[in-house]
């Protein structure tokens, strides 16, 4: 029986969560924006500029990339530790997945602070 879903330790069902729960940010994200394009068949940039600038829209971005980084890190860290394994790679198998996730993780955070920039103007 799973008792500690909200457990900072690395669990499957965490994981799990997180992903079903970024999952579901991402889609409402994109349903938002799909549905704010629909509304508005005239697009200006003042129109764009103003929604996309608005506080709630820039909270909501930053939700989504949170989101998408950590759907990403989790798909990433899962492909991994799947497919690279001394079976495929020998004995430097754990040296390759450490430079893998490390290269993971370098891009993430790169995206992460660039978003952050675009959003809040840093």
């Amino acid at each position: 029986m799973v008792t500690n879903v909200t457990s900072l330790t690395r669990s499957g069902l965490s994981d799990f969560i997180v992903q079903r729960v970024s999952a579901v940010v991402m889609a409402l994200y994109t349903f938002c924006v799909v549905g704010f394009f629909i509304a508005n068949p005239e697009m200006t940039h003042a129109k764009l500029v103003a929604y996309f600038g608005s506080t709630a829209m820039v909270l909501f971005s930053t939700l989504m990339v949170f989101s998408t980084a950590a759907h990403a890190w989790i798909g990433m860290w899962t492909i991994g530790t799947d497919y690279i394994r001394p079976h495929y790679f020998g004995a430097h198998a754990t040296a390759f997945r450490l430079v893998y996730q490390s290269g993971c993780l370098m891009f993430l955070f790169v995206y992460v602070v660039w978003a952050l920039q675009l959003f809040w103007s840093l």
